[in-house]
């Protein structure tokens, strides 16, 4: 089933489970641990360097933990480099969009090189997340488009990821309008119904070539 017809189905009211037994298997929680845990090691100098900087060019602590629905709604604390000069985690957040005047310096360039995510191996280490999956949105974010979007609470049916599916074909960044974020949900259902250990070997791949050239990111 390609993309486009997945969609279709999904918004001809798409009810019930979908995702495939790789997402909840040991051989994707393996890939996890075996890609998250020698990156956190051999990263932890470039963490180092970047909490300084983060700590040095702006008021804030250097990391930012933001409240994200994972899988089957859970709740957890994100963890993130501080790129802005807010750390909003309430019932209204303000996505982040060209030329934010709450993006600082720093957080500029670590934004476009996604320097900003890579505390979230953490999160992968103890299991709130997987290096692959939906992208986890804003606590606020997921109540209102789950209001606006039948269905929108498909996509927790797997755990959320740094990068995923949706991300590898564009869909980064902000979501402004409810029609980009059903584009998005239907890359983030397609994947939890289609997830295999190729596919998420695939993006990963896919992943840095998005970090070499971002699209979307600011």
């Amino acid at each position: 089933m390609t993309i486009h017809e997945d969609f279709a189905s999904f918004t001809n009211a798409y009810t019930g489970a979908a995702e495939t037994l790789y997402v909840h298997s040991w051989q994707k929680r393996c890939l996890d641990l075996a890609l998250a845990v020698p990156a956190l090691i051999l990263l932890s100098p470039l963490l180092v360097v970047l909490a300084v900087l983060i700590r040095t060019g702006s008021k804030g602590p250097a990391i930012f933990r933001q409240t994200r629905l994972g899988m089957h709604g859970a709740p957890f604390k994100i963890l993130k480099f501080r790129t802005m000069t807010v750390m909003e985690n309430g019932d209204v957040i303000k996505q982040a969009e060209v030329g934010d005047v709450r993006v600082t310096r720093v957080g500029a360039w670590m934004r476009r090189l996604s320097l900003d995510e890579l505390p979230q191996l953490i999160n992968v280490i103890v299991g709130d997340m997987s290096l692959i999956g939906p992208r986890p949105h804003a606590l606020a974010h997921d109540r209102f488009y789950g209001r606006e979007i039948a269905g929108y609470d498909k996509r927790q049916l797997v755990k959320p990821g740094i990068s995923g599916w949706a991300q590898v074909h564009g869909h980064r960044g902000a979501t402004v309008t409810v029609s980009r974020m059903r584009e998005r949900l239907a890359y983030d259902v397609w994947y939890a119904r289609n997830a295999t250990l190729a596919m998420d070997v695939e993006i990963i791949t896919r992943t840095i070539g998005e970090i070499i050239k971002p699209r979307n990111a600011y």
